[in-house]
């Protein structure tokens, strides 16, 4: 579960930063949305690292990122609908890992 979850979030990072500036902005030119990717390119050297708070940290934000992929796959049209599909997605798995991660680590204990 570690390995996923390190890759998702390093995917959700990467999707949501070129979904705000190449894929499909929200306005021409409006590349300030991209920075929401911040805080999970923050957490992630913790999280390579094992970090447990990094791991608390990406269980109560990445809800907020699958949230937004969710709204916004339903409320946008065309390319914009399936860029924001995608993210959802990739933040259910992130998710889903991280939650995995503490189950597995509370089990080996």
């Amino acid at each position: 579960m570690a390995r996923l979850a390190i890759v998702a979030v390093l995917l959700l990072a990467l999707v949501d930063v070129l979904w705000e500036t190449a894929w499909a902005p929200l306005r021409p030119g409006s590349y300030g949305l991209a920075l929401k990717a911040l805080p999970l390119a923050v957490l992630l050297p913790g999280l390579a690292r094992g970090n447990r708070r990094a791991r608390q940290w990406l269980a109560l934000l990445l809800p907020f990122y699958v949230a937004e992929g969710v709204v916004r796959a339903f409320s946008e049209p065309g390319r914009h609908a399936l860029v924001a599909a995608a993210a959802g997605l990739v933040a259910t798995v992130a998710f889903l890992a991280v939650l995995g991660w503490f189950r597995a680590e509370r089990t080996a204990n």
